[in-house]
């Protein structure tokens, strides 16, 4: 999102640039920037005459002058230099510090978020957790409920419209199973064969006898235990916007789109079943639709809820699944081309696992019940936050080893400690400046000209690269690039609290200075919102 106060990026440059190549009668061309690793090569960096010297026939570096020359900069373009093979580097000018700081301070909330390049709004359907009603939350669903919920954001902070669904089994043989093993539990007797266990199914199924619901006790069952998981998942701030039943699709739309796919010519019938020939769209093999004795399979189901989620008018349908699910990736492709509907509508976002220790000792089991460590018990023990941005701050497809005792600590070493901290310390720092009186004014008559102090032109610099850093992890599914530049703004902002006294004797001074802090102090709530974790005044 680009407003007056924004300094020029990659979209002004290269709207600047390629009108150079017109005038310097160079063949028009994409201008692509990028940040160069040495601060001394500028804050932009553009390829473009390397890559036209091919085509033209001329040296790369007599290319570049050609367009610097012929350039049109931007006002708040200091000077742009050639360097190396041909490579043009860009330097604002201090301008377009100030102008970041006050882009910062007046969007406010606004800050970092962006819209696509036609201003289209589209629909996505995010679909996480997801887990059958069957037990409560591991630690693994923790994950892909902090990770899911993440990318929902980013979606919503890149100019989606963008709905949280949950889908859950509320019918077929487990949830049979499951409600038979309490109804068992609450006659005091073993679970069925292949049944559930755990201390879970007894607390259960005290909890419906204690209000009378063992009458229907299979469905009462799988309720009560999807509100045990919902309050779970409200606790680490986790809402969904739609809860999505199977059993919903069992009323007509499985059959009524195993219909369109046999009209198709996609469904076939063999040794008594039906099936859909999804080896004609890459799968390894056909898939069963209906078994020989007449019941749908859940590949069924998951053909009639692509087909239910298109129907509902969304562009994309985000799937976030364990690692262990790679194989259902070419399944859904294969649905969604059999549908009509093109695969380029349906995504899946993977996630490794996590394995939790506790001071460097592998933790299996729980405390309390001596089975897995429910995701629960997680939160008891370590706060949402810091379960939250442990899980984020990681590569969806690395493998976290979540040591307990580590992430509650209260020193630097601790990314989400040392975050938060660093926002308490500038809401402290607000708090001395109303003590003594400050005055600050509004940013835009602040004499944001002062901030030349190198670390306050870093840390500058890094609230500036908050609205690409948060397009680039929408771009790439990849939250943990916002908690990362939130460690890394909170480093920066620690160089300069150190380096630089906000509230001093020089009024102006301090007056530039506490806009800094407030720009500061408003982009890292606005990337930790973005992960779901707190951004606490005081600690």
């Amino acid at each position: 999102m680009t407003s007056p106060t924004t300094p020029s990026g990659p979209e002004q440059l290269a709207v600047a640039f390629r009108a150079a190549l017109s005038s310097a009668g160079l063949p028009a061309r994409d201008v692509a920037f990028e940040r160069p690793r040495q601060r001394e090569h500028g804050d932009w960096a553009t390829n473009v005459a390397l890559a036209l010297a091919k085509p033209v026939g001329r040296p790369p570096r007599e290319i570049a002058r050609d367009v610097v020359d012929a350039l049109d900069a931007p006002a708040d373009v200091e000077r742009v230099e050639i360097a190396g093979p041909g490579f043009i580097n860009v330097h604002l000018a201090h301008s377009a510090l100030e102008g970041v700081v006050r882009a910062a301070v007046t969007q406010g909330p606004a800050w970092g978020r962006g819209a696509p390049a036609d201003n289209a709004v589209r629909r996505v359907n995010v679909e996480f957790v997801s887990a059958n009603p069957t037990g409560p939350l591991h630690v693994g669903h923790g994950r892909q409920a902090a990770l899911g919920d993440a990318l929902a954001s980013l979606f919503d902070a890149t100019g989606w419209a963008v709905t949280r669904e949950y889908y859950f089994n509320d019918a077929g043989n487990q949830m049979a199973l499951f409600g038979d093993s309490v109804a068992a539990a609450a006659r005091g007797e073993p679970p069925p064969d292949n049944g559930y266990h755990g201390a879970y199914i007894g607390q259960l199924a005290a909890e419906l006898s204690a209000a009378g619901q063992l009458d229907d006790v299979r469905d009462a069952a799988y309720r009560r235990m999807l509100d045990h998981i919902t309050a779970t998942l409200d606790r680490l701030g986790v809402r969904f916007d739609v809860y999505f039943g199977e059993r919903a699709l069992h009323a007509g739309e499985i059959a009524d789109v195993i219909a369109r796919l046999r009209d198709a010519g996609h469904v076939y019938d063999a040794d008594g079943a039906v099936w859909l020939r999804t080896t004609t769209f890459g799968d390894d093999k056909d898939r069963v639709l209906v078994k020989a004795d007449g019941a749908t399979t859940y590949f069924a189901a998951d053909c009639a809820y692509l087909a239910n989620k298109i129907a509902r008018g969304f562009d994309r349908c985000v799937y976030v699944l364990g690692a262990d699910h790679h194989g259902y990736i070419q399944r859904l492709y294969a649905i969604a081309d059999a549908e009509g509907v093109g695969r380029e509508r349906v995504e899946v976002v993977l996630h490794q696992f996590v394995n939790l220790f506790r001071g460097g000792e592998t933790v299996r089991m729980s405390k309390r019940t001596g089975e897995i460590i429910t995701f629960d018990e997680l939160i008891d023990e370590v706060g949402a936050d810091a379960a939250r941005y442990t899980f984020l701050r990681y590569s969806n497809d690395v493998t976290i080893d979540f040591d307990m005792a580590e992430v509650v600590k209260q020193d630097r070493d601790n990314p989400v400690y040392y975050v938060q901290y660093s926002h308490a310390r500038i809401a402290g720092i607000m708090r001395t400046a109303t003590e003594r009186g400050v005055v600050a004014g509004s940013v835009d008559d602040a004499r944001l000209e002062l901030l030349t102090a190198d670390a306050e032109e870093e840390l500058v610099r890094r609230i500036a690269l908050y609205p690409e850093t948060v397009a680039y992890a929408a771009e790439e599914r990849a939250p943990h690039k916002v908690a990362r530049y939130a460690e890394d703004l909170a480093e920066a902002f620690h160089r300069f609290y150190t380096e630089c006294q906000v509230v001093g004797d020089d009024v102006e001074l301090t007056r530039a200075r506490y806009w800094l802090c407030v720009a500061a102090r408003q982009t890292l709530v606005n990337a930790l919102g973005l992960l779901g974790v707190r951004a606490p005044d005081r600690m």
